[in-house]
């Protein structure tokens, strides 16, 4: 069996945590090859380069791991006149996409990919359509962008939106990562006659609780600065005002991210009082072992977003035994249940509910959230060897319905 994955985001010389989720399922499906079932994998992923390439496209392949993986990086600008400009960079990524096909089949001494699996629209699903007429390759789609949520119909548009539908519509399976999300597509037409929830997956193995069992304290924030989403100056204010009013929790929020909002985010800290006494740090961008240590080391996450998909961080807090504070939108009660086993949910951009769950979640007694709890359920669900058999699964379905 050959997949052949087109991402629209990966990790990159340019950013390597742009869409690790997405290298995260593609490393589970890699590991699900055995001698008695061996499976194939590669990458083929090209974006524009944030910086001088010596020509129009640059190619990094590596080769030399369990899933070979072909980066190819185009200039953003040809012209300098910006609609030209579009045009002529969706011809450069055309043109990285028809010279990594070429060498995929060559990697693969003249085979092709038994599947193509497209992972976040639109560029990738377009091509996989094209390669299904073509070459009558069948195609699977993941989907975990937050653009088909309600919330960003605006940025979507109508033509966009049709697409979408159709795409999924011609696919031989369609994976969303959460029921909402597959909600939200099926209401643009975007039903598939085979359709899974496989949701994101963390490495169950960096993310645990503190051995031996620690006190833990504080809240842990991880997120993208991205304000319209994730809401954190809501956050930043709630600590402010229970900062005054219950002083004896000794409130102390650690935050985790990097993003275009940052320096905003810092300032507003500032203005509030936050940052002189240490209420508040800021710790910038973590490679993932240290936002592990982080939730071993918390009292409990809380993510105050507008609006969400299927969050990594709220699955790797779960399976660091580390209860949640997070709003109640779209994907996240998939992750939090209603009974508060694993945390508390509130309303979005409701400061005050905020307030209340993280006192609730501070003050709560020993054995309130028990860790191996949180973690088994993270294990069963979320854990590599469960997402990468789920998608083996949908792969053998393609497969046996293929004519």
């Amino acid at each position: 069996m050959r997949i052949l994955h087109l991402p629209k985001w990966y990790p990159n010389r340019y950013d390597d945590q742009d869409g690790d989720f997405v290298a995260r399922h593609i490393a589970a499906i890699a590991q699900t090859a055995t001698p008695t079932e061996p499976l194939e994998t590669a990458v083929l992923f090209a974006a524009v380069a944030r910086g001088p390439i010596p020509s129009l496209i640059s190619l990094e392949a590596d080769l030399t791991g369990a899933v070979p993986t072909w980066r190819y990086y185009y200039r953003a600008r040809l012209t300098g006149f910006a609609p030209l400009d579009k045009l002529l960079k969706l011809g450069l990524w055309l043109e990285c996409m028809r010279r990594g096909l070429r060498a995929v089949h060559w990697h693969w001494q003249g085979h092709r990919p038994d599947i193509i699996h497209a992972h976040i629209l639109f560029r990738t699903g377009v091509l996989a359509l094209w390669l299904k007429y073509w070459h009558r390759i069948p195609y699977l789609i993941t989907e975990n962008w937050t653009v088909f949520l309600p919330a960003n119909s605006g940025r979507l548009g109508w033509l966009r939106g049709k697409l979408a539908g159709l795409l999924v519509r011609q696919a031989a399976a369609y994976t969303p990562v959460s029921e909402d999300l597959r909600q939200a597509l099926a209401q643009l037409g975007g039903l598939s006659p085979h359709t899974v929830i496989i949701p994101n997956v963390v490495d169950t193995d960096l993310f645990h609780p503190p051995t031996p069992p620690a006190q833990r304290k504080g809240l842990l924030n991880v997120a993208a600065f991205n304000e319209a989403a994730k809401n954190l100056s809501g956050t930043l204010r709630t600590i402010a005002r229970l900062r005054i009013s219950d002083p004896e929790l000794n409130i102390h929020l650690r935050i985790a991210g990097y993003g275009p909002a940052q320096a905003q985010l810092q300032q507003l800290a500032a203005e509030l009082g936050l940052l002189a006494d240490g209420t508040v740090e800021f710790l910038g961008k973590l490679p993932l072992p240290q936002v592990a240590e982080e939730m071993r080391r918390a009292q409990a996450f809380v993510l105050f977003s507008n609006y969400e998909n299927l969050p990594c961080v709220l699955i790797e807090a779960q399976a660091s035994g580390l209860p949640v504070v997070a709003t109640r939108v779209n994907g996240v009660p998939e992750l939090v249940p209603a009974d508060g086993s694993r945390g508390l949910l509130v309303p979005p951009r409701d400061e005050e509910a905020l307030g209340q769950a993280l006192r609730e979640v501070l003050q709560a007694p020993p054995g309130r959230f028990p860790e191996s709890v949180l973690r088994a359920e993270a294990v069963a669900r979320f854990s590599y060897p469960a997402v990468g058999a789920a998608f083996r699964r949908v792969y053998q379905h393609i497969l046996a319905h293929r004519f």
